[in-house]
């Protein structure tokens, strides 16, 4: 099996997924409930340089919903907004704000996955059905997971239509003069908040229904501060191109971060979706320039001498990183760049994690420490720690 570059830039690994009870090709989309999803499509365009390449909503017979599909490169985001009070995405996001409503993954076989799950203990949130225009036939089907997210399961190989039936092409909301190509080429991983007591029981959730293997783990002092912890769980599908991890918070001095997105959010969600990029230094650049707020790390992290024994030679000077604020760090396997943003809509819940692998196929486990104090200047400005 050949990997493509968008496998390498997530840190996939060869695996034939037709030996998987729950194959899975990857991810196929992220679908949020927002506030404006107009003023979110224009958002997201600009300020991370995504493309608006489809539309759904009142003009296309749908009564509920106003849809913007965007992609950048292999990930696509669909954000959808409710045009009357009694709309599904209305309701969702008075109770949590902008949030994100579906993970959505590419499976060869809809029916045999779902058939697995429910087996397994998956709760049916839509049975296997067909969608079809004259694009061609979409089989899809979903299951829940935590809070009121939910995985959709879809075979979209006899379809070539712009995403799926009932969607109109339509062009750029904005057109990109300046700045890389793309800001980012895929999704790398998508991280959901739990209640405390609860990782373990959705670990065993993803292993037992779809399938999935634990990847690594993170707890005690692994990610901690003076006032806050967290413990973490990750799990992957066979290829490592699907990964989830799963937080919950732990009992410490003050709240953590997760404590203040479970407050907020008003129940388990999606925390933080990770982009892969094959150029962050360029990226930043570029977001930052079109008003993405990323969070501050103080100039000592990068003077430790321990981080500059710990990882070596990377791609570009040090300062460079230091001066955009982007964070390092080195396993067995090879290194990573990461930053993270600050919340993008006004409650403190979903974030941006924006990553560049080379090699590593961690979590940047040597920056939790810089990262959790820097999440903790934030809350404690907005009176939350």
């Amino acid at each position: 099996m050949t990997q493509t570059l968008d496998d390498q830039l997530v840190g996939a690994v060869e695996h034939d997924i037709s030996t998987d009870q729950f194959p899975i090709k990857g991810w196929d989309h992220v679908r949020f409930y927002v506030g404006n999803a107009k003023q979110a499509a224009h958002y997201y365009s600009t300020a991370f340089g995504m493309t608006c390449v489809a539309y759904r909503g009142p003009e296309q017979g749908f009564r509920e919903h106003a849809e913007y599909v965007l992609t950048s490169g292999g990930a696509t985001f669909v954000f959808a907004g409710g045009v009357r009070a009694d709309s599904a995405a209305t309701q969702h996001y008075a109770k949590h704000g902008d949030g994100v409503i579906e993970v959505a993954l590419e499976v060869p076989d809809v029916d045999a996955n779902y058939k697995f799950a429910i087996a397994n203990g998956a709760v049916g949130v839509e049975e296997p059905h067909d969608l079809t225009d004259e694009h061609g036939t979409v089989r899809i089907a979903a299951i829940r997971t935590y809070g009121e997210t939910r995985h959709v399961l879809i075979d979209r190989s006899k379809y070539s239509g712009p995403h799926l039936p009932g969607f109109a092409a339509r062009g750029p909301i904005v057109e990109r003069t300046t700045g890389p190509k793309r800001y980012f080429q895929a999704v790398d991983h998508v991280v959901g908040n739990v209640e405390l007591g609860k990782m373990d029981e959705w670990v065993q959730y993803y292993e037992k229904v779809m399938g999935f293997t634990k990847m690594a783990e993170f707890v005690g002092d692994d990610i901690a501060t003076e006032y806050s912890a967290l413990m973490s769980k990750v799990v992957a599908s066979g290829t490592r191109k699907v990964k989830f991890p799963l937080n919950e918070p732990a009992i410490s001095k003050k709240k953590s971060q997760i404590d203040e997105y479970l407050e907020f959010y008003e129940s388990p969600g999606v925390q933080h979706i990770a982009l892969a990029t094959n150029d962050i230094l360029a990226s930043v650049d570029a977001m930052r320039a079109n008003g993405v707020e990323f969070l501050d790390v103080p100039d000592s992290y990068y003077e430790d001498p321990e981080l500059r024994a710990r990882i070596g030679h990377v791609r570009c000077e040090v300062e460079e990183l230091k001066k955009r604020k982007i964070l390092v760090d080195r396993d067995e396997d090879g290194y990573l760049l990461q930053i993270f943003t600050k919340p993008v809509q006004d409650r403190p819940t979903v974030f941006f994690e924006m990553i560049e692998r080379h090699g590593s196929l961690g979590f940047g486990k040597g920056n939790f420490k810089a990262l959790f104090e820097a999440i903790e200047r934030e809350q404690e400005q907005r009176g939350n720690l």
